[in-house]
């Protein structure tokens, strides 16, 4: 999902920086979709909005500290908290999203968006090939640099020259750390996510159910409804277990038990590259020409990536961006490089 004005502190949005750039992300999207003539496919990107909602009474101090810092967020950007942010009854939330308990607190937030990985990864391919992209699919095992100049990379053996080269491997860019001398603090953290099958229920433009605990409820047209996700420190392991999918399925049933009849249609896993100080990492590669760093987007690598896509190409054509992305460069983990 994409909602910056309602993402929890603890995964980055704290950040003044990160927060502003979140929401250029969010806007980026609609003119992304243009140009990929998918504006009108509601099944790639569909800006419904959100609920962030409490069901239990114990949750209601936190609901109002979320609530406060939704608030702030919308005065920082200068917009009124009047036109953007509905506080609901129990009765209009349910009515809003129909599996939903009944509520203690409620807030809707229209400026939240919801967006298929998978089809807006193959929209991008199939635009990029169009324009002479050749994908190998193949891990890049060294880089080659002379006299401090990335030169290419050898990847399956095989030699492939570049005149620049950026490196968005996500959890994985970490290997190259040897060979850069330079600290690239990024660690995994798995992700299953459950897909649902839902016949009861009208899941067409719905609005994102997000609880207090970090968990979301994503609804599509095809009645799927999308539960999740777990948070595990386990490094590179991409099992699905018993474990996880019981945390998700539990807050999912806790915070919309009517989703109880649904049926199980996928399980999804995948590996976060969550930063060490949960900032990006972005941007030129110290002491090493026309190299750069694109990792590093934690829990936000749907919402943002397609638009830090963008600003790491312009900064390699050497273009001119209006953003600034200076807080997010990998130097900040390595104090002692030029």
């Amino acid at each position: 999902m994409v909602s910056p004005f309602t993402a929890s502190d603890a995964i980055g949005f704290g950040s003044d920086v990160l927060f502003n750039f979140a929401v250029e992300a969010l806007e980026y999207y609609p003119i992304l979709l243009k140009q990929l003539d998918k504006q009108s496919d509601s099944s790639i990107f569909a800006n419904n909005g959100l609920i962030v909602v409490a069901v239990s009474e114990d949750e209601l101090e936190k609901f109002e500290e979320i609530k406060s810092c939704i608030c702030q967020r919308f005065e920082k950007r200068g917009l009124s908290t009047t036109n953007e942010l509905r506080f609901l009854s129990s009765d209009e939330a349910q009515q809003m999203f129909p599996a939903l308990a009944e509520t203690k607190g409620a807030i809707y937030c229209h400026r939240a968006a919801q967006v298929d990985g998978r089809l807006i990864t193959q929209a991008l391919y199939q635009a990029a090939e169009q324009h002479d992209l050749t994908v190998k699919p193949v891990g890049v095992e060294q880089l080659i640099i002379q006299n401090n100049v990335v030169k290419g990379v050898v990847a399956n053996g095989d030699t492939f020259l570049a005149q620049k080269i950026a490196i968005a491997g996500g959890a994985w860019s970490t290997e190259f750390e040897q060979q850069l001398g330079l600290k690239i603090p990024v660690e995994p953290l798995r992700g299953q996510i459950i897909h649902l099958n839902v016949t009861n229920i009208n899941t067409t433009n719905k609005p994102i159910i997000s609880t207090l605990g970090d968990r979301y409820m994503i609804s599509w047209p095809d009645h799927r409804v999308v539960v999740g996700a777990s948070r595990e420190s386990v490094g590179f392991n991409t099992h699905t277990t018993v474990a996880g999918v019981h945390e998700v399925l539990d807050e999912a049933l806790r915070v919309t038990p009517g989703l109880k009849e649904a049926s199980l249609r996928e399980i999804r896993v995948g590996l976060r590259p969550i930063p060490q100080d949960q900032i990006p990492i972005l941007g030129t590669v110290p002491n090493i020409d026309n190299l750069y760093l694109a990792t590093g987007l934690g829990n936000a690598g749907l919402a943002a990536g397609p638009y830090i896509g963008k600003v790491v190409a312009e900064i390699i054509l050497d273009k001119h961006s209006q953003t600034n992305i200076a807080a997010f460069n990998v130097r900040r983990f390595n104090s002692c490089v030029d």
